[in-house]
Order: C-alpha cells, then structure tokens, then sequence
C-alpha cells in the first residue's frame, strides 16, 4: 500500500514530520517497507529554450542555448545537444546539469562532446525521469513556468512517498482514510471530517438492475448504480495524475482515474460503463461454463459457473469484483457513465481472481473485505468527483441487495488485556482506545459490550479487542520478562514420531545426502504414475496446473528437484524429504514419510569422474542402504528385518524391494525407478530411491531401566568356516543368511555371503552362493567334533529353507 505524505494530510490534521509519522506508523502495525524522498528528483530544474541551430555534423541534432536562471553559470546561457523533435526557441523544459543521475535512462551527465559539439547538459523527457512512457519529445512546460526553480516542487513531485506492508487481516488500512484513522487514533493528529454528501439526482436510472443467482447462493452482497449523463471525459487534472504517479498507477482517462484514485482514498474499488455500450438492464449472476470476456487488460478469459460476472443483453460486461470489460469501457467518446459500487463476497472473488490469475487492486480489497456501509457514499463521492471533473447531470441511485447486517456485540473483561499483554492499561483507557478506533462501547465496571465499525470485519472475538488496545499503547510497553525457571528434571517433550523424524533426518544427511522442502501437490499425471490420482484427493483451486493433486508420494517433488539441479549443470545429487503423503482423503490416508533419492553418481563413497575410474551409477543397493540406515535410526529392530524382491509399480520390477516386519507390516519400499515412472517425469540418467514408513515402525518395548545391559566378552578365539550353497537361481541370498543366523543362536554370531557364481558348472537355472559364518564360543574352546555338528546344524537349515546343498 503506497501514498503520498500530502494525500494523507489530506485526512489527517497533523504537524508531525515524515519520520515521526513513519516511527506511529509501524508501532500501529502498519509496518513501514519504504520512504521514497523524491531526492532523485531534486536536482532537476526549469529552463528555457533561447534558441535552436541545426548541428553543424548531425541533421537531426540541434544546439541549443538555454536559461537556467540566474544562479547557474552565473546567469550566462548553457550550450546543450539536443536530438528531441519537439526542440525550439522560446520552449520551457526540464533540465539536467552536469553530475545529476537520470533515473530513466540510468545514466549520471557530465560534459561531453557530441559530434564534435560540447553539451553541458540533457534537457528531459518524460521517459528519461519515469515520469511516463513518453519520448518523443523533451518535456513542454507553460511559458510562465518559472525558469531557474525546482521542477518537483513545480509540478508537486517533491511530496514523499511511503509504503507500508500491510497483513490480511487490515483491510481498513488498504485505503488512505484507513490509515490516517489509525495514526488520529494513536494522537498523532485529527482525523478530518470527510463524509460525502448524498447526491440527490434527477429523475430515475433509467438502467436497471438484477441480481440473478438460480435460486443458489448470491454472489453479490449488494449493488448501487447511477448514470451521468452529458461527460465530458479527458485527461484528470493534474493533482490526482500526480499522485496515481506517485503509487504507480498510469493515468488513463478522468473517468478512470476517479475510480483509481476512490480505490487508494477510501478503499472503495468501483467500476464506470460507457452507457452507450451496455444494452438493455444489467444482470448479476454467475457466469456460464464456456463463457469468455475480453477484459481491460487486454486478454480474453474463459470462465466458468463458479465466477460473479455482470452482463447486459450482449452477454458478458464485467467481471464482478475484478475487472471491467473492453467492450463497455470508458474513453475519450464516452458522454454517459454507468458508476457502480457493489459488495462481493469475498471468498469468490479470491478463488475467481487465483483461477484466472488475474491480480488487481480491487480483488485486494474486495477478497479482504470492504467497508459495506460506504456502499452507497462511495458511489455518491464519485458521482461528486465525476461531476466536479466532468460535468454532467446525474440520475437517481438505483440500489439493489443491500441489507443491513446488524454486527455481533463481542464481550470484553478489562483483565483480558493484562492477562494476555502484560499490559496493565485502566479500565477508562481501553475504553478511550476502543472508542478511537471506531468501536461503539457500553461498558461496566469489570467488563464492556464492544461493536465493531463497519470497516473492520476482521474483528471477530475479545482477543482482537485486546490486540486494538496494545497496539494503541504502544507494543513497545510491553517489559519483557525472563521465563521462570523450573524446578526438577524435565519431563519428555518430543513425542515418538517427532523423535524419529530428526533421527531418520540426522542419518539420511550423514550419508550425504541434502535436504529438500517440495510442495506437497504434483500434477495429475505425477500423482497416477506414483500411486495416486484419486478424484478426492485433486484440489478444487489449485495455485497451477501442474499442481493439481495431493502427492501420494514424495518421490515425484525429489526426481523434479534433482531433475531442475541437473539442467543447471549439477547431474549427482542426492536428496532426501521427512513429510507427509496423501492416500485418501481421510486422516489415516496421511501417512509421515522419509524419502530420498540419487540420481547419477552419487553413492555414498562420492561421486563423478577421478583419475582412478569414474564413480558407479547409483542403483538399488544404494537405496537400500538408505533405508536401511533410516529406519535403524528411527528404532526398527533392523536385526528383525525380512527383504524381498518386488516393490510398488513405479519401481522396477527386477531392481527393487520391500523391507518388512513380519508378513504382512511394509516398513520400506526401494529400488531403482520404472522406466515410464521415469518418463512421465520427463527425467533421464541413473535413479534410485526409496520411502520408509516412519508411522508402520512398531513402538519399542519398555525397559525397566535405561541402563545398558552388562557387556560380556568372550576370552575364547572366535572362528570362521565357509560354506557354497547350490540353489536354485530364484533363491534370495537372505532366505540363506537367516538359515544360517538360526542354526544354532548360541555359537553363530556374525553370517554374510560374499561370492555368487553361476555357470555350466553348477548346472541351468542354479547358482552357487558362498558364505562366511562366525562361531563366537562362549563357555570353551571349540574342539573339532564341536565344529562338524554345527556345520551339519547349518547345512541341515539351509537345505530345510531353501533347498541348496553344499557344493562339491
């Protein structure tokens, strides 16, 4: 929100200075963002044109002698080079002397030699001080205009610019009254008396107006209209052109600017037809699937029955609350004006505005709430500015839909405010503050029932009251104090799923993988390839269209991001999310995951090219080492664990697996990634992946103490002994393994395979797996009749599960 510092005195009775007013400005809230001083503008003056003579070396230069006043160049005229058409004798512009930086054209002067000829300086166009768009010429000034003085005090450029940051919940500030109100309220002036008068008309509009919604929900809280016959529509006067300036609005025509300018002023947004143009009686209803309107911005939207639009006999006019139509738009021909002043609902004014994309001042305002009560004065001020500017004859108003809506009496206890602030402000203080404000009060002694102003539909319950009455004391009251300190041993404060989120994070990072925040929507055709897809879980208001769906996986937002990282040249990345997945609408479909994924190189040990041979791709081994790693970290009994081949189909089906407890409890999927997962991600290169269901890992049994058991070493020398299996070549190496491991749980200690040969040797469709057994003695050495009756126990278990035999 932008304004000058005269067009707030405008409402405001005060002698305060611009820092004072800024300091109240965001001690009330309204946090100050900028100040534009208008120094740049400064050094700028008013010069006039004593002659032009063709340059000697250039057809389309002049050389011109200026005036620059008496204090320049002690009186003497100036040579400058000038290229602008427009240049003369006898013309009043705009002149730079040397070392002043143009803002237009970015640039500081200095004397120069153009052609030959020597410049001591740039007479300006509009352009050249972003002023406007303006350059084919240099600015043309009256001739009374005083040579030799400022040119922003002149044309009133020298007036401050502030910008405050407003928050969603102050729509009253959206306007210039709004926050002259707040500053009057906090004893930093008077707030001027500025309610417009009632226009009262001649003779019915002859226009009428109707609300039309097919017996569903209206969309239009109400509408006023009038017409004004007999305009005449040019530019807008100066003073308001210079303050549209001021905020960055572009003038456009008086009739316009007057809608502009209401908008910033009073924070009521309206909109003005060109009565000619509108045919017949407007309706106001909801648009119909399919209809388009070639809006004032110049582009044709396409809308939908959710949308408030206002059409005539023709079809569509305006988009409610938005933006008007090009059809029915003011200009310079336009004789007779429809204003309008309505009040939309709010919430689909933002969902109409998100869906289109469409961003205006009026949906700002409209989607916060506006004042409903200024309605109808707000239609009546800018009658008033269209006739002061335009002339004209205005008609009656004609009002549909305006109900009075009586606001909610909210209950104040005056302890409220210390219980909540700290702040220890009197009963007859709060009451001064609220009444400030606006509020109407009835108070007690302990207590007082508060009615909100029509401008503050933000006020809903006491603790808003209380916020009003801290921020008129000042948040700078507020003495800050030490917590107190607390006796005893703290309890547990982190829950179980809080515990084993920062462990599975702590681990995925120290593998080196980076952390990544994505959204959690993805595109329908993401969504289907992952998993999802579902019509409940698609968002009804997406913020883009590849964004349409809740994620059913976290994979797709991390093959994206590593997807962006390689087209900027960064190919092994590996990445890793703790967060939500959607699989139903319901609250148990939300599932808290661990994902992460490798794409290229990056292994655990590094990645990309070294004098000793290239890194190897990343495959499915190196996913399951991930998850592996973080679910250990997150307290699964790894030791417990069961893998088996195959996982979810955007997994390849011969590079992938599960990792279960039991057999039914999935804890982890992980592999390398489908190759039409893949490409619906539009990704290439090398992938692999995996999620870790943080919430299916089951909750530790309690101890009795938290002290580790006692730690017992073995004083006997541990052994080793080999073992080839022949089996079937479909046989996992882990059925094998766990064989093995329960043998005989009191002497087998560590099992791990580490050969796997197959050939015409062994036989078609077979495979020799070795493996490598430690026997951890305990009560004595292991004699060689102790060694043969556990290797017969392992050979006995192996063959039971699997079937291998020992190879010859």
């Amino acid at each position: 929100m932008k304004f000058t510092l005269s067009w707030l005195k405008d409402h405001l009775d005060t002698t305060a200075s611009l820092p004072e007013i800024a300091e109240r400005l965001t001690s009330l809230g309204l946090e100050v963002e900028g100040i534009d001083d208008k120094a740049a503008m400064r050094p700028f003056t008013i010069a006039r044109v004593l002659s032009a003579t063709r340059h000697p070396d250039a057809d389309k230069l002049q050389v011109l002698s200026v005036d620059a006043g008496p204090g320049v160049n002690e009186g003497k005229p100036l040579q400058i080079v000038c290229g602008a058409p427009n240049a003369r004798a006898g013309l009043v512009g705009v002149l730079g002397l040397p070392g002043t930086y143009v803002p237009g054209i970015d640039t500081t002067l200095g004397i120069g030699k153009i052609r030959g000829v020597e410049s001591f300086g740039m007479m300006c166009s509009e352009r050249e001080l972003e002023l406007s768009d303006e350059h084919n010429g240099i600015i043309d000034l009256p001739a009374d205009a005083p040579v030799g003085t400022s040119y922003a005090d002149y044309i009133g450029l020298a007036d401050p610019v502030i910008e405050i940051g407003l928050t969603p919940n102050r729509p009253d500030a959206t306007s210039v009254r709004g926050v002259a109100r707040d500053l009057a309220a906090s004893g930093l002036g008077t707030l001027k008396n500025a309610t417009p008068e009632p226009i009262a008309g001649e003779g019915a509009c002859p226009v009428d107006v109707r609300l039309d919604f097919a017996g569903g929900p209206s969309l239009c809280r109400g509408f006023a209209l009038r017409l004004v016959r007999g305009v005449r529509n040019g530019p807008s006067p100066a003073w308001m052109q210079a303050r549209l300036r001021a905020i960055g609005l572009r003038p456009i025509n008086a009739l316009v600017d007057i809608t502009n300018y209401l908008t910033f002023d009073r924070g009521r947004p309206l909109h003005v037809f060109d009565a000619a143009k509108v045919a017949g009686d407007l309706v106001v209803r909801a648009a119909r699937d399919g209809e388009t309107i070639e809006a004032l911005d110049g582009r044709t939207y396409t809308l939908n029955a959710s949308m408030c639009v206002i059409a005539d006999d023709k079809g569509v006019e305006s988009l409610a609350g938005i933006m008007g139509g090009e059809a029915s738009g003011c200009d310079e021909a336009t004789t007779d004006v429809l204003i309008e002043s309505a009040l939309w609902e709010p919430l689909n004014i933002a969902r109409t505005g998100r869906s289109l994309g469409i961003i205006t001042d009026a949906r700002y305002r409209f989607e916060r709430g506006v004042d409903p009560e200024f309605a109808v004065p707000g239609l009546d001020l800018a009658t008033r500015l269209v006739l002061d500017l335009c002339g004209g004859t205005p008609s009656e108003a004609r009002v549909v839909g305006m109900t009075e809506r009586p606001a909610p009496t909210i209950r104040l206890p005056f302890a409220e405010t210390l219980r909540l602030t700290g702040l220890d402000v009197s009963r007859e203080r709060q009451i001064e503050f609220l009444e400030r404000l606006g509020f109407r009060v009835s108070a007690g002694e302990t207590e007082a029932e508060v009615v909100a102003p029509s401008w503050r539909p933000d006020i809903e319950g006491k603790a808003d009251l209380v916020e009003e009455i801290m921020r008129l004391s000042g948040v700078d009251e507020i003495v800050p104090l030490a917590l107190p300190a607390l006796s005893g041993v703290g309890a547990k404060i982190l829950t179980t799923a809080q515990v084993r989120e920062r462990a599975a994070r702590r681990a995925l990072a120290a593998r080196g993988m980076v952390e990544a925040v994505t959204y959690s929507f993805v595109s329908g055709s993401q969504a289907k390839a992952f998993g999802g897809g579902s019509d409940a879980l698609r968002l009804a208001n997406p913020i883009a269209a590849d964004l349409s769906d809740m994620r059913p996986s976290l994979l797709p937002g991390l093959i994206a991001a590593a997807n962006r990282n390689a087209a900027k040249g960064f190919p092994d990345i590996a990445l890793f999310e703790v967060a939500h997945i959607y699989l139903t609408d319901q609250p148990e479909g939300q599932k808290r995951v661990a994902g992460g994924i490798r794409r290229g190189t990056a292994g655990l040990a590094g990645s990309g090219r070294f004098w000793s041979g290239a890194a190897e791709p990343v495959g499915v081994f190196d996913a399951k080492a991930d998850a592996i790693a973080a679910l250990e970290a997150a307290g699964a009994p790894v030791a417990n664990l069961q893998v088996e081949a195959g996982a979810s189909p955007w997994y390849h089906p011969g590079r992938s697996g599960r990792i279960k407890l039991g057999p039914k409890t999935v804890l982890a999927e992980f592999g390398e990634f489908h190759p039409g997962a893949l490409k619906t991600m539009d990704a290439t290169g090398s992938f692999a992946g995996f999620e870790v269901f943080l919430g299916e890992i089951p909750e530790a049994k309690r101890k009795p103490t938290r002290a580790k058991p006692r730690l017992i070493l073995s004083p006997y020398q541990p052994v080793r002994r080999d073992f080839a299996f022949v089996v079937d070549a479909g046989v996992e190496a882990q059925k094998i393994l766990r064989a093995a491991e329960g043998a005989d749980r009191k002497l087998v200690g560590e099992v791990k395979a580490f050969d796997i040969f197959t050939g015409a040797s062994i036989g078609e469709g077979a495979k020799s797996v070795a493996i490598e057994v430690t026997l951890r003695p305990a009560e004595r050495t292991l004699t060689e009749e102790d060694l043969e009756a556990v290797s017969a126990k392992i050979v006995a278990a192996v063959a039971k599960a699997t079937g291998g035999t020992l190879r010859g």
